[in-house]
């Protein structure tokens, strides 16, 4: 849609309404009070007519048609290709369409209906969802070649995380049982590849997911990653999808499936 034809659409909207949706001046365009509560109804209206069609499509076979899935930077990589390729031979009919997004920014999408089902890491907080558990992901301890070293001895300073939106950072922490650092912290890395960098080249220690490590990210380094005994050090692995969804039947029968595949 080009803005021209976008600006005629929002003028006739308003004369239908008979009210003004958007402030424009020469430097900036924005929504009024109303505009914002019009285009909060507007989303709940679209996502009403998508959930009809969803419910047709479903009633004729599961799992057809497009479905729009996103899946958090910590598990994308190390599970969406060997998932992709078992659903495309399960499922031919299902028309996916992926994307890689941080929890936060996933779950907005979720309660917005831009995406239909997500694959996170609980626990976390992301609203009005239901779930099912997909895989149990245990957390690793990473650190450079010959260094020993154990949970509990782990110098909060050395402890390399990623950035804040990953919730894999909050995993870690609470499994060191440390709180958040400060925001000037001298070492944050935004995806696990560089965290294992900075560990290879002996600048902290980090915890990793399992799956991360049996997907082969620690291949051509020289950092080594063990198993840890506490009960806090493991996230769980889930496929999310918001309350009361009509497909709420087959994001049941993918969880099934997607846990076949996280668990082969």
């Amino acid at each position: 849609m080009t803005q021209s034809t976008l600006s005629v659409g929002i003028a006739e909207l308003e004369r239908l309404l008979r009210a003004v949706l958007v402030e424009r001046s020469s430097r900036s365009v924005r929504f009024t009070g109303l505009g914002e509560e019009v285009v909060a109804r507007a989303r709940d209206v679209v996502r009403a007519a998508e959930d009809l069609c969803a419910v047709a499509e479903g009633a004729r076979e599961p799992l057809v048609g497009p479905l729009r899935l996103a899946a958090i930077p910590t598990v994308a990589p190390f599970l969406l290709p060997r998932l992709l390729t078992d659903l495309a031979t399960t499922w031919p009919r299902l028309r996916l369409f992926v994307r890689e997004m941080l929890t936060g920014t996933a779950c907005e999408a979720l309660a917005r209906g831009t995406v239909d089902c997500v694959l996170l890491a609980l626990p976390t907080e992301c609203g009005d969802v239901d779930t099912v558990e997909v895989a149990i992901d245990r957390l690793m301890l990473a650190m450079p070649a010959g260094e020993v070293a154990s949970l509990d001895a782990i110098d909060p300073a050395r402890l390399l995380l990623l950035e804040d939106g990953h919730c894999l950072r909050n995993h870690a922490l609470a499994a060191c049982s440390l709180g958040a650092p400060t925001a000037d912290a001298p070492l944050v890395a935004s995806t696990l590849h560089t965290v294992v960098g900075l560990v290879d080249a002996g600048l902290g220690v980090t915890l990793l997911p399992e799956m991360a490590v049996a997907a082969g990210l620690l291949n051509g380094t020289r950092v080594s990653a063990h198993p840890l005994d506490e009960p806090a050090a493991e996230r769980r692995i889930a496929l999310a999808w918001r309350t009361d969804h009509p497909r709420e039947a087959e994001f049941r029968l993918l969880g099934e499936r997607v846990r076949a595949v996280a668990q082969a």
